[in-house]
């Protein structure tokens, strides 16, 4: 390991709705975490480590609220993944210890998603639910979180190739005065002119399309705000 190299952690999580109350009722506009994907990195994106789990304590431990997750049709490949070795079902607490090792191992500051105001909620919703709210933090205070959607915004948002690009495509919003669209799939398709593209909506394979959405908002060396969290 390079130690002059800044390592990041780029993570994804997909979710079902299905937060339990202290009464035992569901409240289901709260987002449980059953896969998570991260990879360690620097900010060029290139990829040193992966990893992508499964929550058993959700996936298995939660299974009527599995049927309903949004992404539930996955629910069979998930379990072509786990018996292939391309996925590790792990208990919460595993997947927690095996990220806290990665944070250690690389000397981890700062970690990225994409919208992650987003995954830092559902991760916390999971780990209140798995301790019953003994625990009620993901990450240390000492981790600063930084959204690509924000740094998105500040940049390629910004750009007027990426506006005509939009338009032309039809990836604006559907707000009065219409926006370019900054979702994660339309921002990998205008890197890779790739208009194709689907996201897979899996952990792991999708933060290798954010680490890219990351090393490129970095490489246009404009100031911009990174936190999702702004310290006073």
């Amino acid at each position: 390991m390079d130690k002059r190299i800044n390592y990041l952690i780029g993570l994804d999580t997909e979710t079902c709705n299905g937060f339990c109350m202290e009464d035992g009722k569901l409240d289901l506009t709260q987002s449980l975490v059953y896969d998570i994907g991260w990879a360690v990195t620097d900010k060029r994106g290139n990829i040193y480590k992966t990893r992508s789990f499964v929550v058993a304590d959700i996936f298995c431990g939660m299974k009527d609220v599995m049927k309903s997750a949004y992404y539930a049709e996955k629910i069979p490949m998930y379990w072509d993944d786990i018996k292939s070795g391309k996925r590790q079902l792990v208990s919460f607490w595993k997947m927690k210890k095996t990220f806290m090792d990665d944070v250690k191992e690389y000397g981890v500051k700062n970690i990225f998603a994409h919208n992650a105001g987003f995954d830092v909620r559902a991760l916390n919703n999971t780990i209140r639910y798995v301790t019953k709210s003994r625990f009620r933090w993901f990450f240390p205070w000492s981790i600063e979180i930084w959204d690509t959607l924000k740094m998105a915004r500040q940049t390629i948002g910004k750009q007027k190739t990426y506006q005509k690009w939009c338009a032309v495509n039809g990836y604006l919003t559907k707000h009065k005065k219409p926006r370019p669209q900054l979702t994660a799939e339309i921002l990998y398709r205008y890197l890779t002119n790739d208009n194709d593209f689907k996201e897979s909506h899996t952990g792991l394979e999708d933060v290798l399309i954010e680490t890219k959405i990351m090393a490129h908002c970095i490489r246009q060396h404009k100031k911009m705000e990174k936190r999702l969290f702004v310290k006073i």
